[in-house]
């Protein structure tokens, strides 16, 4: 057969592969351009975060109320979801519920275009999310300079993002050093993570196929450079894993969905408090009867609102 039409990996309805080496994403893709946002006053704009590697985020800056000039707002670096190979800064509905979140929360945020596997297998992801943190923390773009507090980082992370969000904050706390002085990651929230075992435990699959291609992605987009699915980096519960109180942030809150990863999103909330994080410290949030994308597909939902909220809080809560 033609190598050029011949199949070597799928993903349906994420991505294929041919023996080629070619590849051919599936979902269908709805960038929009940076804008003011008519429904919230939000801005946003594209800039380049590191020429050598081509990486870019989209910064969002909410609207400026009478008097507040001179506040300094809190960053929120963004990982956006798309199993590692699919997914963008620019897509609609991530979108959407930044301009949403920093209109809310009044927050800065930076959504990362990070690159994506197969051409740039992990840990690109994770280097190019650690990247755009330590930009961030450096103030490197005017939003973030006049208007953005360095000492009130987050990094929030969706499905895949939630995985990057989780090792860019461990790789935070593994040194002081390593962020600019004065620079400080106040929180990590994770929506839906991708996390996997190779233990799963009983009742830990709802759905066998999706089990399975989900484990099999994971070797997909390493590029099949990793140890398997007790990797620390995607079980970060896993027996000789960096120890979860090394996060360098204050806070942690993990969002569940009703959904293949719920399980695991829980061991990893359970893992926390097992590791000696103050339970005041750590919040949980499960959306019970609610799946993978729900806030994303239907915002306006009570629970895609509740999430909203939660969300909204957790930038503004304990300093």
């Amino acid at each position: 057969m033609d190598p050029e039409s011949e199949i070597a990996v799928e993903f349906v309805p994420v991505i294929r592969q041919y023996k080629s080496g070619r590849v051919e994403r599936l979902l269908p893709a709805n960038p929009v351009p940076p804008s003011v946002d008519a429904a919230t006053g939000v801005a946003s704009k594209d800039v380049t975060v590191d020429p050598a590697t081509g990486l870019w985020a989209r910064l969002y800056l909410p609207a400026c109320p009478a008097g507040s000039a001179d506040d300094k707002l809190p960053i929120v670096v963004y990982l956006h979801g798309g199993c590692f190979v699919a997914g963008s800064a620019a897509d609609a509905p991530d979108h959407a519920f930044l301009n949403r979140l920093c209109a809310r929360a009044r927050a800065i945020a930076v959504s990362v275009e990070y690159r994506l596997a197969p051409e740039h297998p992990v840990p690109a992801c994770y280097d190019d999310g650690w990247s755009a943190l330590r930009w961030a923390a450096e103030g490197a773009d005017p939003w973030l300079r006049d208007r953005g507090d360095r000492e009130r980082l987050f990094v929030v992370g969706y499905s895949t993002g939630g995985n990057v969000a989780h090792n860019v904050t461990l790789r935070a706390g593994s040194s002081d050093s390593l962020l600019p002085r004065g620079a400080r990651v106040r929180g990590l929230a994770l929506l839906h993570p991708y996390f996997l075992s190779a233990g799963a435990g009983n009742g830990e699959t709802r759905q066998a196929w999706l089990r399975a291609k989900l484990e099999e992605l994971w070797g997909f987009v390493c590029g099949g450079r990793t140890t398997g699915l007790d990797d620390p980096r995607v079980n970060p519960v896993a027996d000789g894993a960096p120890s979860l109180r090394r996060l360098g942030c204050g806070r942690v809150l993990v969002c569940l969905a009703e959904e293949e990863l719920r399980p695991r999103g829980k061991a990893y909330h359970d893992g926390l408090l097992a590791s000696g994080w103050p339970e005041e410290d750590v919040e949980l949030l499960d959306s019970v009867g609610e799946d993978h994308e729900f806030f994303l597909r239907e915002p306006r939902s009570a629970k895609a609102l509740a999430l909203m909220d939660r969300l909204v809080a957790f930038l503004g809560g304990k300093q």
